[in-house]
């Protein structure tokens, strides 16, 4: 029980293992000043400039005073200083700078609509600290980490803006985000319709809460990624669990397994043995949200269409026991060491940096409650049931609090999405996430883009050779909606 408990509790913050690695570009030690500017530029050839903005740590109550800096990147070159088009990215949970450097789709878009781009960080995430790191220590200066304050300091930012930079005053904003911020961007939209003109939510699984989609909905997605390159795969993946289990009972099957999987540290228990099982349902997750059509090193150096190359060692099926074993480590090597550079596999690895994920699981422990479960015959992964209850009260051990399942629901609309528009919603098929995403139209100004073989947020990546025909039809037609109907149109 405990140990499908961990399960569990590890899928809520599944969530973040895209989005929380925090690569810093930024000078560290930057200092804050109110609206202070330093042009930065990276590997990327993005150049932006970095500033910071003092809010409110509370926005819905008179009682706290306390600010924070909130940090933002702009970049100006390319902007049309008499009214042109202001793109504003809603940060995720992570810095700030690891997504402007992979939301290529904005960068190709300035120059042609002559837009100001601006990227925002979400509180309490990269620079962007209210009471500091150690804010995570304390629930009464964590509380504040919460969707409605991030979206309150993103339209105090905006406001700001347009009333303080000469030529922002007539501008039209168009909020960009993926995954947590295309939530926040869908919801940016829905909140603050007379800040933002429309939104651009890639990947934004807004439906995937309680009683909203079924809690396996996204392993099946994963098993169906899988299954595309190969049924065979898939039934040697589902077949490897038990023979895990027996192996990991006893000391010298866990030294097998050990030894075939190259980890950096020997499996001691039967704890370790759940955490190695964890770890390899982490990267078939993985995979499948970053199953792009060309080589990425959005998580982990990849190849294209990843995968493929995972499936490769398993496309036939395999009887014998430790064959199976070493086949299914060849194709975990393909996620953690495609270059090679790897001495050893260390299954507390991924991709998440460990204030991040906390972070997150604080969010996951209040407002984001996505259940997750598998059922064993439908996908290719041990039963686990979802346990509300044991998973509110390991929030209770960990941060004093319990998730409220349906508030979000309630915030954002739900599914009754009919008095919202300007919104566009794009899912990648291939991503677990578009099983609580909107993948059907809703009204003429509530648009749904499905991308058969499209990944996680693929669309908002920078244009590739490697791209299928219906990423960038995807594209186009997201260029088209945002340029004639918001910009130039008077569509709301």
């Amino acid at each position: 029980m405990a140990a499908q408990l961990k399960k569990q509790y590890q899928c809520l913050v599944l969530f973040c293992l895209y989005f929380c690695l925090c690569v810093e570009s930024l000078r560290p030690g930057f200092p804050y000043r109110k609206h202070h500017h330093a042009r930065e530029a990276d590997n990327t050839g993005y150049n932006y400039k970095t500033a910071y903005f003092e809010q409110k740590i509370d926005h819905f109550g008179f009682a706290n005073d306390d600010t924070y800096k909130q940090r933002y990147l702009v970049a100006d070159q390319y902007w049309d200083k008499n009214g042109g088009p202001i793109f504003f990215y809603t940060g995720n949970e992570g810095d700030i700078a690891w997504f402007c450097n992979n939301t290529g789709f904005m960068w190709e878009l300035a120059p042609k609509l002559n837009a100001l781009l601006v990227f925002a960080e979400h509180r309490y995430y990269g620079t962007s600290l209210p009471y500091g790191p150690d804010a995570v220590k304390d629930p009464k200066k964590l509380q504040y980490l919460t969707s409605e304050q991030a979206l309150a300091d993103f339209a105090v930012l905006i406001q700001e803006l347009k009333a303080n930079v000469p030529g922002a005053q007539t501008s039209k904003v168009i909020a960009f985000g993926g995954s947590y911020g295309g939530m926040l961007a869908a919801w940016l939209r829905i909140k603050y319709p007379n800040v933002v003109y429309g939104s651009l939510a890639a990947s934004a699984p807004i439906w995937s809460f309680i009683g909203q989609i079924p809690c396996d909905a996204q392993l099946q997605v994963v098993t169906n990624s899988f299954k595309r390159e190969s049924l065979t795969c898939v039934k040697n993946i589902r077949k490897s669990w038990g023979i895990i289990n027996t192996m990991g009972a006893t000391d010298s099957g866990r030294a097998r397994l050990s030894t075939t999987f190259d980890l950096c540290a020997l499996l001691n228990s039967t704890a370790d043995t759940e955490a190695l099982k964890s770890w390899l349902v982490e990267i078939m997750f993985n995979l499948a949200m970053v199953d792009y059509p060309y080589p990425a090193s959005f998580l982990e150096p990849l190849p294209g269409w990843p995968i493929k190359a995972v499936c490769a060692p398993l496309s036939t099926e395999v009887v014998d026991e430790v064959a199976l074993i070493e086949a299914l480590s060849k194709a975990v090597k393909v996620y953690y060491n495609y270059t090679g550079q790897a001495k050893c596999l260390n299954v507390n690895e991924n991709a998440v940096g460990s204030l991040g994920d906390e972070l997150w699981g604080y969010q996951a422990c209040t407002e984001m409650v996505m259940p997750s479960c598998s059922n064993g015959v439908t996908d290719m992964f041990e039963p686990a049931p979802y346990n509300f209850s044991q998973i509110s009260d390991q929030c209770y051990k960990q941060f004093k609090v319990r998730p409220r399942k349906s508030w979000v629901i309630t915030q954002y609309l739900g599914k009754s999405l009919s008095a919202a528009s300007n919104i566009i919603f794009s899912n990648g098929l291939l991503d677990p996430w578009s099983s609580g995403g909107v993948l059907k139209s809703i009204s003429p100004s509530l648009t749904a883009f499905v991308i058969p073989n499209g990944a996680h947020h693929v669309d908002l990546r920078s244009s590739n050779p490697g791209d299928t025909p219906d990423i960038t039809k995807t594209r186009l037609a997201e260029e088209y909606i945002i340029h004639k109907k918001w910009i130039e149109g008077d569509n709301l």
